[in-house]
């Protein structure tokens, strides 16, 4: 695996495997990897002939208040991890190399569609960093195909959004969520759930799956299912920070005649903030 810290120097290596007519695949992470970090790395292996995984922990994408400071940096063992998975490239920039000139002097990518809901509600001004920081990852590898994992639903509507509305000429790939045996989804922050939390934090994805059972049925009162759930995660010691049900293409409040339908949940746990999801056709 070759290591780059400079855009430069990445753009040639990469370069030269597009001259031998090579297909890039592209991961962008925020390191911390885990065992869905390396599945999505697998499926742009599948995809690709060269595989491309960005590390850099985006600061523009927390909010005040956030763990920024405190997310984990576990450089050397992901880069084990990543060895091991049979990664072409890792491209671990510092802060200076993605924002030459700030943060406060950057140029902003703003979606402004599905972004100041669900997650973007309760954390304004993430989405933002979130699109500006992938649009410059993607014109600095510039891939045939990007992956991301369907946990983070919303994130990966927002991409595809800005991709199309941008005329990005890049195949966004949406990975299945990768679970633990009773259902968690993975994800870097579930390191921050305490041993006495643990076996309670399932209760999201039993409830979105309860919903999703609920409307297989014949059910179509949303808003009785949704505050039915939220009271059940209330009931197992957790904040709710939103639980809907919307229309798969635009996030917005399902309607009774959709047909593609996906329920988003997140809560805090004592010192986490967890999100999954599940969706449905009809």
């Amino acid at each position: 695996m070759q290591v780059f810290h400079h855009v430069a120097s990445l753009r040639e290596a990469l370069g030269e495997a597009r001259r031998a007519g090579k297909t890039i695949g592209f991961v962008p992470t925020m390191g911390n990897l885990h065992d869905a970090h390396i599945q999505l790395v697998k499926t742009a292996q599948q995809q690709c002939d060269v595989v491309v995984v960005s590390i850099f922990v985006n600061r523009l994408q927390f909010g005040l208040n956030e763990d920024w400071d405190k997310y984990p940096r576990t450089l050397e063992n992901d880069m084990a991890r990543l060895r091991e998975a049979g990664c072409d490239f890792l491209f671990h920039p510092e802060e200076n190399e993605i924002y030459p000139n700030g943060m406060d002097q950057q140029t902003r990518v703003v979606c402004p569609a599905m972004t100041d809901v669900l997650c973007g509600a309760s954390r304004p001004g993430h989405f933002e960093g979130v699109t500006t920081v992938v649009a410059k990852l993607f014109n600095i590898v510039q891939p045939h195909q990007a992956v991301f994992g369907i946990k983070d639903f919303q994130q990966l509507a927002v991409i595809r959004r800005m991709v199309e509305d941008l005329c990005i000429p890049v195949e966004i790939v949406a990975a299945e969520v990768h679970r633990e045996a009773d259902g968690l989804a993975m994800s870097s922050r579930n390191s921050y759930i305490t041993a006495a939390e643990r076996p309670r934090v399932p209760v999201l994805n039993q409830s979105l799956n309860w919903v999703k059972d609920q409307i297989v049925s014949g059910r179509r009162d949303f808003a009785e299912l949704e505050a039915e759930a939220a009271r059940r995660i209330r009931e197992a010691g957790f904040k709710v920070d939103y639980f809907s049900i919307c229309n798969s293409r635009n996030l917005e409040p399902a309607a009774h005649d959709d047909t593609e339908i996906t329920i988003l949940g997140a809560m805090y746990t004592s010192a986490a903030r967890l999100i999954d999801n599940v969706s449905l056709e009809l």
